[in-house]
């Protein structure tokens, strides 16, 4: 084993990116906290050589998922965390960094498992993503489910999913959201209903119905309020 003093070095000349993600998301706010949880959240994965070429995605095609790890670049810290409050809690209980899956990590390092829609050389189709536009990619596995399904498994913190919230639109932000998702090919309408319905905003933060929210998808900016607890109402669709 290394002296202790030489991992930073010898950490820093084995661990480099793979590849980067173009993603739908292009700010923190309204993504997923896990994966899967909005399917229609679509992005690419740019494969950087040497793994740009064909033979480094070579029988990628037979498998349906990837794990994808990661680094949480905007989320790098100096200091160590040891305790972080995760969303799921409300944002206002504090657990050991080891119990949740919080963007602060010791080494800023993040996986998640996700849909493979297609293969290329140099270039992974992904869909079901969680991760910010330019995320920096460390690694691809395939998934397994014999090995990586465990049914038995359980986690008493976060069992099941967190309950969606009804999301209802003005009819000019569904027309705006349609005309712009023909325009990218992608399904917008799909992805804000998704991303939306996972109620980005704080829990501790009560919103009033006067409050505009907005976030960028793609190259649109989408606007919304909350007419009354526990729903959303989606504004406008417009460029960003």
């Amino acid at each position: 084993m290394a002296p202790r003093s030489h991992l930073p070095a010898i950490m820093s000349h084995l661990v480099s990116p793979i590849g980067y993600l173009r993603s739908c998301f292009k700010e923190k706010f309204t993504i997923p906290r896990q994966p899967q949880l909005a399917p229609a959240a679509r992005g690419v994965l740019e494969l950087l050589p040497p793994f740009d070429q064909g033979q480094a995605v070579e029988g990628l095609e037979q498998v349906s998922h990837v794990w994808l790890l990661f680094l949480f670049h905007q989320a790098l810290e100096e200091k160590p965390r040891l305790k972080v409050r995760p969303p799921r809690l409300g944002g206002n209980r504090s657990l050991g960094v080891f119990a949740t899956r919080s963007t602060h990590r010791p080494n800023g390092i993040g996986q998640s498992v996700v849909r493979l829609d297609k293969v290329d050389a140099g270039r992974l189709w992904l869909s079901g993503i969680d991760l910010l536009d330019g995320t920096p990619v460390l690694d691809v596995k395939p998934y397994v489910p014999y090995a990586d399904c465990l049914p038995q498994a359980h986690n008493a913190i976060a069992e099941t999913p967190p309950l969606a919230i009804p999301v209802d639109w003005s009819e000019p932000a569904r027309l705006q959201a349609q005309a712009h998702a023909a325009r990218l090919g992608e399904p917008l309408v799909e992805l804000i209903g998704q991303c939306l319905a996972q109620d980005p905003r704080p829990a501790y933060q009560v919103p009033e119905p006067s409050r505009r929210y907005g976030v960028r998808f793609w190259d649109v900016e989408v606007r919304w309020h909350y007419p009354r607890p526990g729903r959303i109402r989606v504004l406008e669709v417009l460029p960003a």
